[in-house]
């Protein structure tokens, strides 16, 4: 049979293209840098979008929403933040066949339109902190877009805090950094990612600090997978964010804002995708479990569909695939380039010994198993091979990762993976040196791995790649 996707160690970006199409996740939107999600890929981005939520929610945010379009104005009132945007911008002037009086911005971000909203509402000490979270739209113009990695449009969550205290934004941020997005990319992505912080160079627009979270892909490269911003009092005196102290005073709040997007769709497919196609961790897969009919007959349709309702009473998200007028092996190969985590195809002959099929796709193993066994190994395996992708993705990291002692030695190891080198040895000249050749510094880190407060702590350490 003809390969279906080219293989990832002769051409990775090709190979990534082919698992978008193949496995039906995307297409090209009709504008340049558009896509269109499509329903497979739309089912992983829900659960993403449903386990993300829970951990929001249980972090104290509300959710809510604010309009795509923003008073040009608004954006101008922060000085930093819009020359970030401006490059990226999509403007509206003409609206009902007029041109408008006043152009208007397609929410690139939204800090100074909710910004304007919290002035509004916060009036009060008793008022804060005020923590809103919204899932919407946003558009930054991309010159050169890639499905998922960099789009014109694209989906997120993004939220936006208001606090009494600096100490207590910055708890805030770093809270949204590991209790909602570390703990939701290592323990339902499966993706081991650094955490640490960005440079001055690389900071969000109007920030004064920005948190990040590093995933390594399968060619090497670093992908941005989420980053948590301290606003510090920038948006609120650019907006007028006060509040009444519980001594009488006027003070200005202190904010925050946080985001992740469909990039970790692309995140997904790089980090744990094979030559077969996507492979998606149990604990985020729409369909967990996908009982295929082989071939019907000799009460094959009858036992299939009783294990999946024992499945499905067993708490695994089931697919049913009885499609007979269907070769058996084009449906198989789909459910592959699909990444289901586990099929159980059952078929006469299998049937006829008592058992089913239970095939694994981390490993591709096939293994009969005794039909009233079905149930407790599919749940086993669900188990295991959640946590073999994150070791998988893990030893890659580590593999490829290298420690140097110079920023010329660390620019020549970023064209193959990841080099830690002492932050002393690069700063903001050698930042912008490795900028000039296509490595940037992914995140600064502490010797020990952990997130430093300052970018001005002795012996942090630089960690360089090249990055989608």
């Amino acid at each position: 049979m003809a390969r279906v996707l080219t293989p990832r160690a002769e051409d990775f970006p090709r190979w990534y293209q082919d698992v978008i199409a193949k496995a039906q996740l995307a297409d090209n939107g009709p504008v340049r840098g558009t896509m269109v999600i499509r329903p497979t890929g739309y089912a992983i981005w829900e659960r993403m979008q449903a386990e993300m939520d829970d951990r929001i929610k249980a972090a104290g945010a509300e959710n809510a929403y604010f309009p795509l379009f923003i008073p040009e104005s608004y954006l101008r009132r922060e000085a930093e933040h819009v020359e970030g945007f401006s490059p990226e911008l999509a403007v509206v002037t003409h609206g009902g066949g007029k041109q408008l009086a006043e152009p208007v911005v397609v929410r690139p971000t939204s800090e100074t339109v909710i910004g304007e909203f919290m002035a509004k509402w916060v009036d009060s000490y008793r008022d804060l902190p005020l923590l809103l979270n919204q899932w919407a739209n946003v558009v930054r113009w991309e010159l050169r877009p890639r499905i998922f990695l960099r789009t014109s449009e694209f989906l997120w969550q993004e939220g936006h805090t208001a606090h009494a205290t600096d100490a207590d934004a910055r708890a805030y941020a770093r809270k949204i950094l590991h209790e909602v997005y570390e703990d939701f990319m290592v323990g339902v992505l499966g993706i081991p990612v650094l955490v640490g912080r960005k440079t001055a160079g690389e900071r969000f627009a109007g920030a004064t600090n920005t948190y990040t979270l590093e995933g390594m892909m399968g060619d090497g490269k670093a992908l941005q997978m989420g980053t948590s911003h301290e606003l510090g009092q920038n948006f609120a005196r650019a907006f007028d964010i006060t509040y009444s102290s519980a001594t009488g005073g006027q003070e200005h709040a202190w904010t925050t804002s946080w985001g992740t997007s469909t990039r970790m769709l692309g995140g997904l497919i790089m980090c744990h995708g094979d030559d077969n196609g996507l492979r998606v961790p149990p604990r985020l897969a729409p369909i967990q479990a996908y009982v295929m009919i082989v071939k019907d007959g000799d009460g094959v349709g009858e036992a299939a569909a009783k294990l999946r309702d024992a499945l499905r009473d067993a708490g695994v998200r089931v697919g049913f695939d009885d499609r007979v007028d269907t070769p058996f092996g084009r449906r198989a190969v789909d459910a592959e380039l699909k990444g289901y985590p586990v099929r159980v195809e059952v078929g006469p002959r299998d049937l006829a010994a008592g058992n089913a099929v239970v095939v694994r796709r981390t490993d591709g193993s096939k293994t009969p198993v005794a039909v009233p066994d079905v149930v407790s190994r599919v749940l086993a395996a669900l188990e295991a091979d959640q946590q073999t992708l994150h070791d998988q993705a893990l030893a890659l990291r580590e593999s490829r990762t290298v420690e140097v002692s110079t920023l010329a030695d660390a620019i020549e190891a970023s064209s193959t993976g990841w080099a830690r080198v002492p932050w002393s040895q690069v700063g903001s000249a050698g930042e912008a040196e490795a900028n000039g050749k296509g490595v940037t510094v992914r995140c600064l880190v502490r010797a020990d791995g952990s997130v430093p407060d300052s970018e001005d702590e002795p012996d942090l350490v630089a960690v360089l790649a090249r990055a989608y």
